[in-house]
């Protein structure tokens, strides 16, 4: 009876061991549905853990998108872009512990048609999985998470940095400016070093802009430009500005830039004289600016030009 009793443990062992690799297999080709690709979709809440979703989650949606932009991968997390659907085919669970494995995924892109793209390769990719409240979610992809957190922690250290310059710029400058309601600058920073453990340097092209509202439109009151090096610090966590060299108007302005930025010149230059970029870059500041502090603004306008639409 005894040896009957084992064999029927030892047999539904096995048969349960079976089963669950089955299991894992088929959950991780469901979860493959939920790998980003140019989008996080709202519903791949239910199939991530919560941390990994709140990770991609800041990084999509949180950030601003120029952002984002600068790392496509965040926006494509396998190859194939134009056209291209990714095909996922799970061939492998390796189970790590009791609640976490790792699946291997061979992926190669296909036409919308069904067929394939034969001018890629079949790549392999890692997705992590965990059991969370019984139910097996993904928890990384390739190792993303760990890139996402240092990139997030990155970008919050630079919004700082880009706010001690906005706030600098508004009580040290834009007070010299005939006033509006709101005063937004434009940052298009062209360098930025650690000279020590508290102070940087940044070159920057910035810009003072004076605005009234009028309906959904911020009507330009006033302008101008302010180039230079700024000497950042940072002190109890908090950024400040130490001093701002500028370069000067007139016939010097040139040569004081050339100085300045050094090294750093022909990118300042670049952006500087290129009105597109600036507008551009503007615009897309302005509409952060209007997101974050929730206006009802749809629209910029500078005196005798059309309005620009955020």
């Amino acid at each position: 009876m005894k040896k009957t009793l084992v064999l029927l443990i030892l047999i539904a062992s096995l048969v349960a061991c079976g089963d669950s690799q089955k299991q894992l297999i088929s959950r991780a080709e469901e979860l493959c549905k939920y790998i980003p690709d140019h989008e996080l979709l709202e519903k791949s809440k239910e199939f991530m853990t919560a941390d990994f979703y709140g990770v991609l989650d800041t990084m999509f949606y949180r950030l601003p998108a120029h952002e984002a932009m600068d790392h496509e991968w965040l926006y494509y997390f396998v190859t194939g872009n134009g056209g291209t659907i990714a095909d996922y085919t799970v061939t492998g669970v390796q189970k790590t512990d009791k609640t976490h494995a790792v699946a291997t995924i061979s992926v190669r892109q296909k036409w919308e048609d069904g067929s394939f793209d034969e001018t890629t390769d079949i790549e392999e990719h890692q997705l992590y999985m965990e059991k969370v409240s019984g139910q097996w979610l993904m928890s990384d992809f390739d190792e993303h998470k760990q890139d996402c957190i240092r990139y997030i922690e990155n970008n919050r250290r630079e919004q700082a940095l880009r706010d001690a310059i906005s706030d600098y710029l508004i009580k040290e400058i834009g007070m010299q400016y005939r006033q509006g309601e709101l005063c937004i600058p434009t940052l298009m920073i062209v360098s930025a070093q650690e000279i020590s453990t508290d102070q940087a340097w940044v070159w920057g092209d910035f810009w003072i802009w004076w605005y009234k509202q009028e309906g959904d439109t911020l009507m330009t009151v006033s302008g101008g430009n302010h180039s230079g090096l700024m000497t950042i610090q940072q002190q109890d966590g908090k950024f400040s500005v130490l001093s701002f060299e500028q370069t000067v108007d007139g016939a010097g302005n040139d040569a004081s830039a050339r100085r300045i930025f050094r090294s750093h010149y022909d990118i300042y230059q670049n952006m500087h004289s290129n009105q597109d970029v600036r507008e551009a870059v503007r615009r897309e500041q302005l509409t952060e600016y209007v997101k974050s502090h929730n206006l009802n603004i749809s629209y910029y306008k500078d005196y005798g030009w059309d309005a620009v639409k955020l």
